[in-house]
């Protein structure tokens, strides 16, 4: 049976000016079209063939040669093509474009940019994507443990919650909101690290380095925009967390942290409404 969405081995049945058909030799009544340009030199009835099969602007299968950057089932990323009243067209390598549509998007995509999808037939055996990957990634994730760098792609963000992250792509991963300090979109490619294995093989992440680590960055960080207010921040560590969180990208504690070796080092004071560079 000829499978759609799927790379197929098929034989020559019969050849045509305008293409050849390919089947299989013991259901020679199931047959789809390769065309001519497309039917490489010297390949005759009879001979076997790998190609790709999908649909045309006519919703009829018809077979390629060409490679496409996603299949049946698997996961990829994508770029928006267009988009229309029905959802979004993405270029995956092959002369048709292929739909996401509306319901299978976990945000609204932009024009040009590129987001993880999988593929899916619908209910009338259309070939389509979706962005919504939460039960189709793998977890299989013995090869990661506590501590490792990860890099992935965000597919989705659900308040409470948090970034639903695709390590590698491939694997199933969260930053959970307590760990989020910038605003993360599907589609955004991220880095961090791996803060939990958890028993179902799902992974904790978090973009911020370990804390000894980490409290050195923000210090710095944090002395330069001091730098920019020239060398008067106007609120303290008592600051309202959200205060902090827009200016800082940092949680409160996060900030206390990096004030506090900043005093350490002797390099700023802590006023009563102001923190302010020692010269």
């Amino acid at each position: 049976m000829i499978e759609i969405g799927t790379w197929n081995t098929l034989t020559i049945i019969r050849s045509k000016e305008f293409g050849v058909y390919l089947g299989e030799k013991d259901n020679p009544s199931d047959v789809v079209l390769l065309p001519r340009k497309q039917v490489p030199e010297g390949y005759k009835a009879g001979a076997k063939m790998d190609v790709f099969i999908y649909r045309d602007s006519q919703d009829r299968p018809i077979a390629t040669t060409n490679k496409p950057l996603i299949t049946m089932g698997n996961i990829s990323k994508l770029k928006v093509k267009s988009v229309t009243s029905i959802g979004a067209f993405m270029d995956w390598g092959l002369e048709k474009d292929i739909l996401l549509p509306f319901k299978e998007q976990t945000t609204k995509v932009e024009e040009g940019k590129s987001y993880l999808v999988r593929m899916y037939s619908d209910k009338s055996g259309r070939l389509c994507v979706s962005m919504k990957l939460y039960g189709h990634l793998d977890k299989k994730t013995g090869e990661f443990k506590k501590g490792d760098s990860f890099t992935g792609t965000v597919y989705e963000y659900k308040q409470g919650m948090g970034a639903f992250v695709a390590v590698e792509d491939r694997y199933s991963g969260l930053i959970h909101e307590n760990e989020l300090f910038q605003k993360l979109v599907p589609g955004d490619e991220v880095s961090g690290r791996i803060i939990k294995v958890r028993d179902d093989g799902k992974l904790d992440l978090s973009l911020r380095d370990e804390a000894h680590i980490q409290q050195k960055e923000d210090a710095e960080m944090v002395y330069d925009i001091i730098k920019s207010y020239q060398g008067v921040l106007p609120f303290n560590d008592k600051a309202n967390p959200e205060i902090i969180k827009k200016e800082f990208g940092l949680s409160k504690n996060a900030f206390k942290r990096a004030v506090g070796k900043l005093l350490k080092e002797k390099k700023i004071v802590i006023k009563e409404k102001t923190i302010e560079i020692l010269q």
